[in-house]
């Protein structure tokens, strides 16, 4: 049976014209912790987006990658270049086999690009992947409504919830901002 490694959950949000976009540390094959303090965040495009991933790692470096070259060939066009990826993803017979996702911010947009090569971008502008994404998305959309804490706040305690809770994530925390 092939090992399946877990590696992490990502959660970003746009707050009160704040970005940011946090991950954890951990990285699991199996039942075993293989590393603690991966970093999983990206600046990318001059410092006007971030990107998280989570999936299979060389996967997820591969879509990162490939996203941050349509970044760079549209211009920091976010929109364009999810868009455009997402159908190079579904064209494309290698890219179809990546297991991964991708969360990316910028201070307008949050998206998800997803697995199968879509394009999501949340009514909310929170997003969140990876195995404990669930937590933290829940986590985020409560603080958003009933705290003041700045968007960065919001990313870290969220993770911190999804590290209490999901054994596949764990608190050493990477949060980047905008």
């Amino acid at each position: 049976m092939k090992e399946k490694i877990r590696a992490t959950t990502i959660v970003g949000l746009i707050h009160n014209g704040t970005a940011a976009l946090g991950g954890d540390g951990q990285v699991t094959l199996g039942q075993t912790i293989m590393k603690q303090n991966a970093n999983k965040i990206r600046i990318l495009s001059n410092g006007t987006v971030l990107a998280g991933f989570a999936g299979a790692s060389a996967d997820a470096f591969t879509l990162l990658e490939r996203f941050e070259d349509r970044l760079e060939q549209y211009r920091g066009n976010l929109n364009r270049a999810a868009v455009e990826l997402a159908k190079e993803w579904r064209t494309d017979k290698y890219l179809r086999r990546l297991e991964a996702l991708l969360a990316v911010v910028s201070k307008e947009k949050a998206l998800i690009i997803s697995g199968t090569g879509d394009v999501i971008e949340p009514d909310d502008n929170i997003v969140a992947i990876g195995s404990g994404g669930s937590y933290a998305l829940a986590a985020a959309k409560m603080l958003t409504k009933h705290s003041n804490l700045s968007a960065k706040e919001i990313v870290e305690e969220s993770l911190k919830t999804a590290a209490d809770i999901c054994i596949y994530t764990n608190s050493n925390i990477n949060i980047e901002e905008l």
